[in-house]
């Protein structure tokens, strides 16, 4: 019976690996990453060697063909993802289906640990005894029913993720559906030397994220 690993990896600092997830990425047949380059950095620091093909959205049909027929024949395939847990907001998430769809006599079995939506609810003194996580915001189609939707979620944090480069725009979308005045929290570089939690309303929060600042995966959290 194969086995297809979910092995959750680092999301800035490289020790922050489990020793599990290291031996599984030891055992494994075959590594696939949403992006080979950052896994190789991570693999090389630990000294492992081991095939790594790349999965992210726009992998090929061949690919999950290739995977279906390893596990069949009893392989062993860790999934890891640019940094976190796969599978959440994360392509590998189709791949998990996929498995479990097409080739039921394999195993799935998750490796946990880093996560930058849990590292970054814990700092930030919020009750998050109940969250919504909304992932990333739609680039264009959807985004201003994305965005109008977040207002209707009552009584406990909302958790999204942003890159630097729409980080100031997504900021202008919070401020016209909540106003300047609403507390957000910004979880900037976590675990990582340039790590930064800065909480204010959402007005202040724009005047402090300018060019330099704007750097970096960002964590918002809307209180």
């Amino acid at each position: 019976m194969g086995i297809l690993y979910i092995v959750a990896t680092p999301i800035g600092n490289l020790k922050d690996i489990t020793f599990r997830a290291l031996a599984v990425l030891k055992g494994a047949d075959l590594i696939l990453a949403e992006d080979t380059r950052m896994a190789e950095k991570l693999l090389s620091h630990y000294e492992i060697h081991k095939p790594i093909k790349r999965y992210d959205e726009n992998v090929r049909v061949q690919i999950y063909c290739e995977v279906a027929d390893r596990l069949r024949k009893g392989e062993m395939i860790a999934l890891v993802s640019d940094a976190g847990t796969p599978a959440i907001s994360d392509p590998g998430a189709r791949l998990v289906s996929f498995v479990r769809e097409k080739v039921t006599s394999a195993k799935i079995v998750p490796i946990p640990g880093p996560s930058a939506l849990t590292a970054a609810l814990s700092a930030t003194g919020l009750n998050a005894d109940q969250f919504t996580f909304v992932g990333y915001p739609p680039h264009k189609k959807g985004r201003q029913k994305f965005f109008n939707q977040l207002k209707e979620i009552k009584a406990r944090p909302i958790v999204l993720y942003e890159s630097p480069h729409r980080f100031q725009k997504t900021l202008d979308a919070l401020l016209q559906v909540f106003g300047d005045n609403h507390q957000i929290v910004i979880c900037r570089e976590l675990t990582k030397i340039y790590e930064e939690i800065f909480k204010g309303n959402i007005a202040k929060v724009r005047e402090y994220f300018v060019e330099e600042k704007i750097r970096g995966e960002f964590v918002l959290i809307v209180s």
